[in-house]
């Protein structure tokens, strides 16, 4: 919840009490996500700057001599490709942190959404990404409305069919499952299930740090953003979101969404 929204005025101690413990839970989130943004700025950002660092020195000194031959301008094309990736990278973090800082300042506009065609157009989306992938879509036909940001529940939804859809990437068949359900609080639960490569488990709560993964980049593009950019807009929403998973058999992606306002 940002600034700019407002909690209804208590009424009774037991509602002033609730909303000190949801204020208090709140700043909690809020300093964390303040902690994780300083480790990636002053940590993460680092290692891809540093290659743009060293080779630049590397290079002037293979090609100081009048006639550098061919080993030296063999060595000296190799680093100028490891600092365009480096830089490649690094703007993609840079993107990747704007797109996380949009979300948390973007003012909440609660609406009644129709999940069933807003999936339907992401599939859609994602299928023209990739084409020639064969992709086995289970998608429900209709289900219950949710009360969210509309802009925010779409960035959120296609990040996790997204992720879904890279690591089945290597499987023959691809099969991508959204499962929506209400939970016994009268909110709805959102399942998003791939047969991808899945991960080790006890490494789950990771994944939904700022620019965390679980496999190399040249398996798998992408900065490790995608799953905090869905925690974050879950947790906005008064939600939560979580993963489980087993290597080599897929995950689930879990957004656990509040009852209607």
């Amino acid at each position: 919840m940002s600034a700019g929204e407002e909690f209804a005025e208590p009424q009774t101690l037991e509602q002033a009490l609730a909303l000190l413990a949801r204020r208090d839970a709140q700043l909690a989130a809020l300093r964390s996500e303040q902690q994780a943004w300083v480790h990636a700025v002053s940590h993460d950002l680092r290692a891809p700057l540093r290659h743009v660092l060293a080779f630049n020195p590397l290079i002037a000194e293979l090609l100081q001599s009048p006639q550098p031959g061919a080993q030296e301008l063999e060595e000296a094309l190799g680093f100028l490709h490891t600092m365009e990736q480096s830089a490649q990278r690094m703007a993609a973090m840079f993107d990747g942190l704007l797109l996380l800082a949009r979300a948390a300042r973007h003012a909440l506009s609660w609406q009644a959404v129709d999940l069933a065609p807003l999936l339907q157009g992401l599939k859609r989306q994602l299928e023209s990404e990739a084409p020639g992938r064969s992709i086995v879509w289970r998608l429900p036909e209709s289900c219950p409305t949710v009360q969210a940001d509309p802009q925010l529940l779409e960035q959120a939804l296609r990040a996790a069919l997204s992720n879904a859809v890279k690591f089945s990437r290597r499987v023959p068949q691809a099969s991508i499952q959204v499962g929506v359900s209400v939970t016994d609080e009268g909110g709805l639960a959102i399942a998003v299930s791939d047969n991808g490569v899945g991960f080790d488990e006890a490494r789950a709560d990771r994944l939904f740090g700022i620019f965390q993964r679980m496999h190399r980049e040249s398996e798998f593009e992408g900065v490790g953003t995608g799953l905090a950019l869905v925690r974050s807009i879950c947790r906005r929403h008064g939600g939560e979101a979580d993963i489980h998973a087993q290597t080599g058999l897929g995950c689930e992606l879990r957004l656990s969404w509040p009852q209607p306002r």
